[in-house]
């Protein structure tokens, strides 16, 4: 990955070898108004009429089933950026991987679709990989499951890892040397752990102490009870949800002052507890900036009457970004993706971002400090790579 300046210093980055593939978490979205209202782009019962004029881009995402109403506000976002940027070089049509994956991807790629936008599962990614390549049609999933990236697949999801790298470069600017992790029992501890433990050693410190745990309230406490014993540590980073890392954050800080400093996971943001926790207070995490989403969710709301999932910007974002490309790209010819690998990056509603060589999303994160009942930005987002 490329360096990115940060208020006039480098900020080193590291290539993670193990990432967080396994995990198909879908974010949290905040309560809805009501049901999700359908777009006017649904699934394509016929044959698509001949285009000589637009680009033909396919939308693969669940719009019915379990995660039916996340795949429909990802859908109604992009339909949003086709109306905000007044585009009339595209035609987005949605297809359905809740009736297969395999069958939507076969369907878009017959009706001339040269662009994939989707899926949203990882889970769902090698479906559609055989028969997107064997057209040369590129794949931008919305997924985070970084191991099924590739040349010609590329994952847009935020990547867990690179918050971890960007709170304990913080933490080590303002002083924290030697680390301690909780996390718990799984793939998504596992990656966590193994995230900071590479962070730690690119930025200087030491990491002096790891406990795990199986998830609920009395497994952590009991392992931030056997870390305090342990000691010799300033400065501790607990991977899990805010709920569960107060329990932690009681044992550690039960005076809610003093040391250790501790750090949270990108899965602190939007949750409410983190404000009303007393021993979080001080505590520092990383997130994509929520800037322009504040602006995004009202504009959501007034076309669809419901408030989107907070994953539904990767639509939006994915589609500015075809139209950025779309201008240098003539009607029926394959989908220049060399494009996509700007190493300027783009910049959509979560901020900047840039695609490696390996297919995998570069974000850029702010940091964040919980205090008396607010959380506050303390470093901002880079504005550019």
């Amino acid at each position: 990955m490329k360096r990115w300046t940060i208020d006039r210093r480098a900020m080193v980055t590291v290539g993670l070898a193990a990432l967080l593939g396994a995990c198909s978490v879908i974010p949290k979205g905040a309560d809805r108004a009501g049901p999700v209202v359908t777009t006017p782009t649904p699934e394509p019962t016929q044959s698509l009429p001949s285009d000589e004029t637009r680009h033909r881009i396919a939308l693969l995402v669940p719009m019915s089933g379990t995660n039916g109403a996340v795949g429909q506000s990802i859908a109604n976002a992009a339909t949003m950026a086709l109306l905000d940027t007044n585009a009339s070089n595209l035609r987005i049509t949605s297809y359905d991987t809740a009736k297969g994956p395999e069958a939507a991807a076969r369907q878009a790629i017959a009706e001339g679709n040269k662009l994939i936008l989707g899926p949203l599962l990882g889970s769902n990614i090698s479906s559609i990989t055989a028969t997107a390549r064997a057209a040369d049609v590129p794949v931008i999933s919305f997924s985070n499951d970084t191991g099924a990236a590739g040349p010609d697949v590329l994952i847009m999801g935020h990547i867990p890892e690179q918050s971890i790298m960007r709170t304990v470069q913080y933490a080590r600017s303002r002083g924290s040397q030697n680390f301690a992790i909780i996390a718990p029992d799984g793939e998504y501890g596992a990656r966590a752990e193994e995230a900071a433990r590479r962070a730690v050693a690119a930025y200087g410190g030491t990491m002096v102490w790891t406990e795990r745990y199986a998830r609920g309230n009395t497994s952590i406490v009991s392992a931030a009870e056997r870390l305090k014993a342990h000691g010799g540590y300033d400065t501790v980073l607990i991977a899990d949800g805010a709920r569960l890392a107060a329990q932690a954050a009681g044992v550690l800080k039960p005076r809610a002052g003093g040391t250790p400093q501790l750090l949270g996971t990108e899965l602190w943001s939007g949750e409410g507890s983190v404000t009303r926790a007393s021993a979080l207070r001080g505590a520092l995490f990383s997130a994509v900036s929520d800037n322009r989403y504040k602006r995004f969710v009202d504009s959501y709301e007034a076309r669809f009457g419901s408030q989107p999932y907070r994953i539904a910007t990767l639509g939006y974002d994915a589609v500015l970004l075809t139209l950025r490309v779309a201008r240098d790209w003539r009607v029926g010819r394959d989908f220049p993706d060399r494009a996509l690998r700007s190493e300027d990056g783009f910049l959509g509603l979560d901020g900047a971002f840039r695609f490696g060589p390996n297919g995998l999303v570069e974000r850029a994160f702010e940091v964040r400090e919980v205090r008396d009942g607010a959380v506050v930005v303390v470093e901002n987002a880079p504005a550019r790579f």
